[in-house]
């Protein structure tokens, strides 16, 4: 499987945009909610990307820190080595391609980036860009000394000429070669890669793709996004499915969806081996097309040797809320004979909901057995399937 990390560069001091704060960090207001530039651009590559870094100015540290599942790495004097600093935290995690995006680039669109990431299975690198369709002109000024301001001097041919936008994808080994190599200032990453001798693709840009640079431009972005708010009302499901199994061992309880219940034998796992809230979890990590538990919280670690399952279902929500989406109704079945179920399911339902911080109206639990067929039959340990519904905000 391939691995995409972004690099989200947000170490600029954006002073033309205005502002007490610079501008990656000031608020966008939506119709629905608001969030700050960077939160923003964050949030277009949850879904796209497995890891995310996010390269800040040292001054900002504070406000970088009110980040979320992001790796935090400080900038340096110049844009280049602010994304080489980015590339350099990413070295020795797998990583096949990356995408290294302005975070004044707040509402890219999904297809941008999409079209990036696809152009990456055939080229070394891929970037957005949109053809000049304006007549171009030189400006200079005039030699009467009554005269101010800029005069027309000449015009350009538009011919091949295009606006370059972000993000701008890379085999990750190409490019961070390309900007170990380089010196100096740069205008972007395509510059650094040409200096590398990498080909670059031009993909499709979008027009409101733009470049938060000026206080009107805050103005534009909200409207936008107010938009893009409005299309996106329309109803936006995604269903996850989750299994779980854990064997008996030795032990005098089990814990099932939250709650201890008294039993001869307890279940065994690296964590506290929670069936029923694993197989929810995994549900509603397949719902984001996130993968699983064991990708999150790796068994081969051994911080998460016997941690509390709340751990891994809290995550999981909390990924669903970073990418738009709430909870709609989950249902979670426990197949065994024993211990009961029934006289605990309504505190079961009561716990998971309090993790989610969700009514309990949206929670099912229940139970069945296997009519005394297979491993839960013969009592030899505990299966769970569970079904979450997000749909987004």
């Amino acid at each position: 499987m391939t691995k995409t990390a972004v690099i989200i560069v947000a170490a600029g001091r954006g002073t033309r945009a205005g502002g007490t704060l610079p501008k990656q960090w000031q608020v966008l207001k939506g119709a629905a909610a608001s969030m700050r530039v960077i939160d923003h651009s964050i949030a277009r590559f949850r879904a796209q990307a497995d890891n995310i870094v996010v390269v800040h100015h040292p001054d900002d540290l504070d406000l970088a820190q009110s980040l979320e599942n992001v790796t935090l790495v400080c900038g340096g004097a110049t844009r280049a080595e602010s994304v080489r600093a980015g590339l350099e935290a990413l070295v020795g995690l797998g990583i096949d391609r990356v995408l290294i995006h302005d975070a004044a680039r707040a509402l890219v669109p999904d297809a941008v980036i999409e079209g990036v990431k696809s152009a990456l299975t055939h080229h070394q690198g891929a970037a957005p860009a949109l053809a000049v369709t304006d007549a171009l002109w030189r400006g200079g000024l005039s030699q009467d000394a009554t005269e101010t301001g800029s005069f027309v001097d000449g015009t350009q041919d538009r011919s091949g000429l295009f606006r370059a936008q972000t993000p701008q994808g890379f085999a990750f080994e190409a490019i961070l070669a390309a900007h170990r190599a380089y010196q100096g200032e740069a205008a972007d990453d395509v510059e650094v890669a040409r200096a590398a001798g990498i080909k670059v693709t031009i993909t499709r840009g979008a027009e409101e793709n733009f470049k938060i640079t000026h206080p009107e431009d805050f103005a534009r972005a909200e409207a936008l996004l107010r938009q893009q708010e409005q299309e996106t009302t329309q109803m936006d499901i995604r269903l996850g499915n989750g299994y779980d199994v854990h064997r008996f061992g030795e032990g005098d309880h089990v814990w099932l969806c939250g709650v201890k219940v008294p039993h001869e034998r307890s279940l065994q796992g690296h964590s506290d081996a929670d069936v029923g809230m694993h197989a929810l979890t995994d549900a509603i990590y397949g719902a984001l097309a996130r993968g699983d538990i064991g990708q999150h919280f790796p068994p081969s670690d051994p911080q998460w040797k016997g941690a509390e399952s709340p751990i891994f279902l809290r995550h999981a929500i909390g990924l669903a809320r970073e990418m738009g989406y709430e909870l709609m109704n989950c249902d979670v079945t426990l197949v065994c004979e024993r211990p009961k179920v029934g006289p605990h399911a309504q505190a079961m339902r009561a716990a998971l909901a309090e993790i989610m911080d969700v009514d309990v109206e949206k929670v099912s639990v229940k139970a069945t057995t296997s009519e005394r067929l297979g491993f839960t039959g013969r009592e030899e340990g505990i299966a769970s399937l569970a079904t979450a519904a997000l749909m987004r905000r």
